[in-house]
């Protein structure tokens, strides 16, 4: 039997098991049915944490139809919360495919102490990093779907396009989703956002993520929103993101780096034997 946490940032949630003692047998068709919400346990990730011996843990961070991430903000958090509850430290400092995330906990003010905050890195702004298909301005894609037309893109080490909208009420954002998600202009697909800026420091957002369909909150989603809309001249560099599960808070730093914080919990823990599901 395999242990399991299943945890959440602002309801993006997440299945997260530890391979660092040993290699767990865990293929892409086996991640997929356990990521399942009627027929598994269900989560918008998939998260396994690995031996990593230059930084606290390596994630590997995998889609509910098996597909590996590069990226994925909340599930950084709550990652951190767990290796901070191990060591007692309020730093660390967790390793993905695309690069060393450190994270750190906000214990002053508001927050709480389930308030952490990841430095996700600088955003990849290049045609080739985002990646689109051919060369072009990432600022504006050719992209007009109707409703929403000429969205930005970036890369927060998975790729996103982020469509700026006047009003999210009464737009059917969960039909253009998938449709934007799988535009040729995108051939490694993309994380889909609905932006409505309300205020220079005040964006409201919903996300159509890459292999997972509508969620409560992204958090590069997030950030890629912030990044999105200053390039734009529609945000300063620092804003509350309003996500369907709740708020996050996002600043593009001077040097580059996007920091984001927000709240972590826990739902419950639990035990799934790995022969009872498809190889």
């Amino acid at each position: 039997m395999i242990p399991f946490r299943k945890m959440h940032g602002l309801g993006n949630d997440f299945v997260i098991v530890d391979a660092r003692p040993a290699p767990l047998p865990l293929t892409p068709a086996r991640i997929a049915a356990l990521s399942d919400r009627h027929h598994g346990i269900g989560c918008d990730q998939f998260i396994t944490l690995e031996p990593e011996a230059e930084a606290d843990v390596f994630m590997r961070i995998h889609n509910p139809d098996g597909s590996e991430a590069g990226a994925c903000g909340n599930a950084t958090r709550c990652v951190a919360h767990l290796l901070m509850a191990e060591t007692g430290r309020d730093a660390v400092v967790v390793r993905t495919i695309r690069g060393d995330l450190p994270c750190e906990r906000l214990a002053d003010g508001p927050h709480g102490t389930n308030w952490i905050r990841a430095d996700m890195g600088p955003p990849m702004l290049g045609w080739r990093e985002v990646p689109l298909a051919e060369a072009m301005e990432t600022l504006h894609l050719p992209i007009d779907l109707g409703p929403v037309s000429d969205p930005a893109a970036c890369s927060m080490g998975n790729p996103h396009a982020t469509f700026f909208v006047e009003a999210l009420d009464g737009l059917d954002w969960r039909a253009l989703g998938p449709v934007a998600e799988h535009h040729a202009l995108l051939p490694e697909r993309a994380n889909i956002g609905f932006a409505e800026v309300l205020a220079p420091d005040h964006i409201r957002v919903a996300i159509w993520e890459r292999g997972a369909g509508p969620t409560l909150a992204c958090g590069s989603g997030a950030c890629a929103t912030l990044v999105n809309a200053h390039r734009r001249g529609l945000a300063g560099r620092r804003a509350r993101i309003d996500l369907p599960g709740g708020a996050l808070e996002v600043e593009w730093r001077l040097d580059g780096h996007v920091l984001m914080a927000g709240p972590v919990a826990t739902a419950f823990l639990g035990r799934f034997d790995p022969a009872a599901w498809p190889e």
